[in-house]
C-alpha cells in the first residue's frame, strides 16, 4: 500500500479524495494548554502516529500556526519519507495562518473563524480521527476550536507551576481558591459544544511524569487534581516520563511509536519500551470513546 508523502498543506481538495461515510462523523481530539512547554505538540504526533497505525483516516490541523510545531514535525516527517521513498504515514494536515501577538479587526478575526470551522467540518466529514493543535494563548480561534472538541486533551506536567493553568491554590493549606482563566475558557467551550451538538466535551488531564518530583508533592498534587476532577468534571490518565528521546526524534519527524520499524526491528531499550507503553496508554484512554461513538449527520 502506498503511503501518504504529500506536503504537510495538503488542502481539502486532496482529503476530499478519501473514502467518505455518511453516518459517521470523525472523533475530534483538541489539545490545549496556555501554558507552553506541557507538550501539546509532541503528544498530538504521537496521537496521529498512533491513530493512522490503527488504520484510521487522520487528519491534524494546526491553530498554533505562530508556533508551528505539530506542523514543524510533520513537516520534519515528510522531508524524512523523501529520503526514504515514503516510508512513514502522515496525516491530512492544514496549518491555519497566524493571527499575530495583537488581535486582528474583527472582520479580520471573523474570516480566521470561518476557515477554522470550514476546516474542522470538512475533516470530520472525510476522516474517522481529527487532531487540533491549538495556540498556548487563549484567544477567540483557540475557543472555537475547543469548542468542537469530542475529547479534550489537556497535559500538564506534575507540577503546582502547571497546576496554576487548571486553578488556582491557596499556598497555606492547599485549599482551591477559584478556576483559573483557562478553566473558565473550557467551561465557555463545553457551553457552545452543548448548544451546537448537544453532547458534552471528555476533558482529559493527562499527567507528564517529572522525575525531580518528590513523592510528598505529587501526593499533593494527585489529591488536588482528584478534588478538582469532581468540581471541573475532568478525568486524569498518566503522561509521559521526561525523556530525551521526545526531543532528538523531533527533529526526524519520528515518534517513539516508529523506533521499532526505524530500527530494522532491533530490540528496544527498556526506556524506550517503556515510552511506547505511555503512548499507548494515552490513545486506549480515547480510543474507549471513539470505538463506541456513532454520530448522525445533522
Amino acid at each position: 500500500m502506498k503511503k501518504n508523502t504529500k506536503k504537510a498543506t495538503s488542502s481539502t481538495k486532496d482529503t476530499g479524495k478519501q473514502k467518505k461515510s455518511s453516518t459517521v462523523r470523525a472523533h475530534v481530539i483538541v489539545l490545549g494548554n496556555e501554558k507552553g512547554g506541557s507538550g501539546k505538540s509532541t503528544l498530538a504526533m504521537h496521537l496521529l502516529v498512533g491513530f493512522l497505525a490503527k488504520g484510521k483516516r487522520v487528519a491534524s490541523i494546526d491553530c498554533d500556526s505562530r508556533q508551528g510545531s505539530l506542523t514543524r514535525y510533520i513537516l520534519n516527517r515528510n522531508q524524512l519519507n523523501k529520503k526514504i521513498d515514503g516510508k512513514y504515514p502522515l496525516p491530512d494536515h492544514f496549518p491555519m495562518d497566524p493571527l499575530g501577538i495583537d488581535l486582528p479587526e474583527e472582520s479580520v478575526l471573523q474570516k480566521h473563524k470561518e476557515k477554522l470551522v470550514l476546516l474542522i467540518e470538512a475533516a470530520m466529514h472525510n476522516h474517522d480521527i481529527v487532531v487540533i493543535d491549538t495556540p498556548g494563548a487563549a484567544n477567540p480561534i483557540s475557543l472555537l476550536a475547543h469548542s468542537f472538541a469530542d475529547t479534550l486533551i489537556t497535559p500538564i506536567n506534575d507540577s503546582f507551576v502547571d497546576l496554576d493553568v487548571i486553578a488556582h491554590i491557596d499556598g497555606h493549606d492547599m485549599s482551591i481558591k477559584g478556576p483559573s482563566h483557562y478553566s473558565e475558557l473550557v467551561w465557555d467551550a463545553r457551553k457552545l459544544k452543548t448548544e451546537r451538538d448537544q453532547v458534552p466535551i471528555d476533558w482529559i488531564l493527562v499527567r507528564n511524569r517529572l522525575s525531580n518530583l518528590d513523592a510528598f508533592n505529587k501526593r499533593d498534587i494527585a489529591k488536588l487534581l482528584s478534588d478538582l476532577s469532581k468540581r471541573m468534571q475532568f478525568r486524569t490518565v498518566s503522561g509521559l516520563s521526561e525523556r530525551v528521546i521526545f526531543r532528538e526524534l523531533f527533529l526526524l519527524g519520528l515518534t517513539i511509536l516508529d523506533l521499532r520499524e526505524a530500527s530494522a526491528n532491533k530490540r528496544l531499550s527498556p526506556s524506550h519500551l517503556a515510552a511506547r507503553e505511555e503512548v499507548q496508554e494515552i490513545i486506549q484512554a480515547i480510543d474507549v470513546k471513539t470505538d463506541n461513538r456513532t454520530r448522525k449527520e445533522k
